[in-house]
């Protein structure tokens, strides 16, 4: 339960600070579209992205919602699964040999088939959970379309970075390079530094 209690704190958090931000978010996925998406992908979700999905559906009509710094806004199952078939078809000449090393949180210079977005930033940017194998397995990276790479992990796990934007919100301290602000309308806005 630790990704639902994260996940509380910060939805306690925005409603108080950025209720803008707040009101967009969707409370729980489709079950359904989180089993589309396992099937498509063709293997399992690591526990904390179904946990997550039990409790955060993305938002409406894809709101920007930046809960996920420095720019991010959360996917539900069927976003993260349009977002994977317009990879699919970006990257089908290299899909089935990507530029990527072979374990999870290994750098690729390719999109991998085991890379599941489940965060966006608007400009075809994504933070994605590598399920590829190794021990670190469900950690989270950060996919930059620009320039076709993604490095090491930011985070362990989608529970850790949870944890640590809950954290940075209550706190109001840096989670990465990023700090929490708020503006006027009430939305959430990470200052980098």
């Amino acid at each position: 339960m630790a990704v639902a209690d994260a996940w509380g704190r910060i939805v306690r958090w925005l409603s108080f600070y950025a209720p803008s931000t707040g009101s967009v978010l969707r409370t729980m996925a489709d079950r359904e579209d989180v089993v589309i998406l396992e099937q498509e992908i063709g293997v399992d979700l690591p526990d904390d992205l179904h946990e997550w999905w039990s409790v955060c559906g993305g938002t409406g009509n894809s709101a920007f919602a930046e809960i996920i710094p420095p720019f991010y806004t959360p996917h539900g199952p069927q976003g993260a699964l349009d977002s994977f078939r317009v990879q699919r078809k970006l990257w089908a000449d290299t899909w089935d040999t990507p530029e990527c090393g072979p374990d999870a949180g290994s750098a690729g210079n390719s999109y991998h088939p085991l890379w599941v977005p489940f965060a966006f930033d608007g400009l075809g940017d994504a933070l994605v959970v590598d399920l590829r194998p190794g021990p670190l397995r469900g950690c989270v990276m950060e996919w930059d379309h620009e320039r076709a790479e993604a490095h090491g992990p930011e985070w362990r796990s989608l529970t850790e970075m949870l944890e640590q934007i809950a954290t940075a919100l209550e706190e109001r301290s840096k989670v990465r390079h990023s700090r929490p602000d708020t503006t006027t309308d009430g939305r959430i806005d990470w200052r980098t530094s």
